[in-house]
């Protein structure tokens, strides 16, 4: 059986890491690469890795030319937070027939009807399937969450709390939440989207509402600067308030910042029977992220074509062993 054949569309960080990965499985390979780095372009994708070895998969930055060579199965698309940014990168790898799992914050559940119109009609018109995952938006506080909803006769209420230590993560982040400015010029950075905060709330408390049928009557969003003991910016507190009928029915908190005693994810689902856990440590990030991303692949070929989110999918799951013994649709298809 032939491995699955894989595009990597992306090549920062996270990217970077999820290839990595990617190169431990069995049964599938990376046969694209696409950044637009100048640094980058051109040059072998092992060494872009430092893998100390060349994989001859060259990274580049015109994307029809390398989805028209490969053929690929399916593309890992890491290069924006943003859904209108990356629509034109995602449209690309469907109309080449590509299956496509994301790590766009604003795709685990698009609230900008017209653009997921187009993607959803798009994707079922060539046969593939498209997925916004991650860790946050995409698992800790909505896909867990309504897993946890599962085993409740009522739910009333849902509080979903993570606090990590941003001097932990990666410089990128630190600079999108914040650090190291004054909380005059954070204010300013963020009314002026200099800045993003943490990208996602909204989308996993509009996924959560409608896995359990609720309507809300709005979403509140606030963002508040944490200080440092030097005064500047030591990372910031996140809430966001699902309100239904008046009442807050979804609370979801993040807090990162520099020197966190503690990192821990907590829930707490008040209703029949409630349920409260907390995860301590917190589920690492990025480790995470890139994780579910892999682990989605199979369950992404499986589906059926259009633009879906987590609570779409069966259960997520790790596919520790050969990629494509997860792939259903793959092995008929070779079958025939």
């Amino acid at each position: 059986m032939e491995k699955l054949r894989l595009v990597l569309y992306g090549v920062g960080e996270i990217g970077s890491r999820m290839a990595k990965l990617v190169l431990e499985k069995e049964g599938i390979e990376i046969v694209g690469a696409i950044d637009v780095a100048k640094e980058k372009v051109g040059k072998d994708l092992g060494d872009v890795l430092a893998l100390g070895r060349r994989l001859k998969v060259p990274v580049s930055d015109d994307p029809d030319a390398v989805f028209s060579k490969v053929k690929a199965d399916v593309a890992i698309h890491a290069t924006t937070s943003f859904l209108k940014q990356a629509y034109p990168q995602i449209a690309k790898a469907i109309e080449h027939g590509v299956n496509v799992v994301s790590t766009c914050e604003e795709l685990a559940y698009p609230m900008e009807p017209e653009i997921a119109k187009k993607l959803d009609e798009l994707a079922k018109k060539h046969g593939v399937t498209i997925l916004g995952t991650g860790v946050n938006p995409g698992f800790i506080m909505d896909t867990l969450i309504i897993a946890l909803t599962g085993v409740c006769q009522k739910v009333e209420t849902i509080k979903v709390a993570r606090v990590i230590n941003a001097a932990a993560r990666r410089a990128s982040f630190q600079k999108k939440i914040g650090i190291g400015l004054t909380v005059e010029e954070f204010n300013e950075k963020i009314e002026r989207k200099i800045i993003t905060t943490h990208v996602g709330l909204e989308q996993s408390i509009f996924m959560i509402a409608s896995a359990l049928g609720w309507k809300l009557d709005k979403i509140e969003v606030e963002t508040k600067a944490l200080k440092a003991k030097s005064g500047l910016v030591g990372g910031l507190r996140q809430l966001a308030l699902g309100i239904k009928r008046g009442k807050k029915v979804i609370t979801l908190e993040l807090q990162a910042y520099v020197g966190a005693e503690e990192e821990y994810d907590s829930i707490t689902i008040e209703g029949v029977p409630s349920i409260h856990g907390k995860i301590s440590p917190g589920i690492h990030g990025d480790l995470a992220t890139v994780a579910i991303v892999v682990n989605s692949i199979p369950k992404v070929m499986n589906a059926e074509p259009g633009l879906l989110t987590m609570k779409d999918l069966p259960v997520p799951s790790a596919a520790i062993e050969d990629m494509r013994k997860y792939v259903k649709k793959r092995k008929l298809a070779t079958a025939a």
